[in-house]
């Protein structure tokens, strides 16, 4: 356990950060917690890659629970509400999990192509869940005390676009983030791997 604590502490600072960040904007979209966020899918995919994916589960886990307590806080300051509570851990949870699933699948072939691969299928699964359990009038029946209102307000899309609920917007700001760091996350998993399988192999 003691060789997964460096990947368990950077999903935790990943999970902690983004759950702070995530309540300050950045424009019209974003939140600064969608700089930080797909951070957690490096960290799932150096884990993977270094030590397979029942450690990459693990530090996934770890991250999981780290958000349960970020939820149980933000709750008590009254920062959030069920509904995001549960959009948010079962997005995280959904997608770490395809993410480990398909680079494993893949971890055979070129180096680049597990972690992007993953990472871009994750992604995806992850900003339709979040968004489509947190703001989607659909299942207001199911959360009766959340407005989500003010979420499916129409407006154009991204600014310019056929009008959409406004949640629709923030959900294609939110993946077009997560899919421009999926391939400059390339070079730091590129770094980072060679650096640990270098001195893996000196021990």
């Amino acid at each position: 356990m003691t060789r997964l604590l460096p990947g368990i502490l950077a999903m935790a600072i990943v999970v902690v950060a983004s759950n702070i960040l995530v309540q300050h904007l950045l424009g019209d979209w974003l939140t600064w917690g969608a700089l930080t966020y797909p951070v957690a899918f490096l960290v799932t995919d150096i884990m993977n890659r270094i030590y397979g994916p029942a450690a990459a589960r693990k530090v996934v886990f770890a991250g999981f629970l780290t958000g349960i307590a970020c939820s149980i806080v933000a709750a008590g300051m009254d920062k959030t509400t069920l509904r995001i509570a549960i959009a948010s851990g079962a997005a995280f949870l959904s997608a770490q999990l395809l993410d480990i699933a398909i680079f494993n699948r893949l971890r055979r072939l070129n180096w680049w192509l597990p972690p992007l691969a993953a990472t871009l299928a994750g992604s995806v699964l992850d900003t339709a869940v979040f968004f489509g359990i947190a703001f989607s009038g659909a299942l207001s029946g199911l959360f009766p005390h959340d407005d989500v209102a003010w979420a499916n307000a129409l407006v154009p899309l991204l600014g310019h676009g056929p009008v959409q609920p406004l949640w629709v917007s923030l959900a294609l700001a939110d993946w077009s983030v997560k899919m421009a760091q999926a391939i400059v996350a390339l070079v730091p998993f590129r770094i980072i791997v060679g650096n640990l399988l270098e001195r893996r192999a000196q021990i």
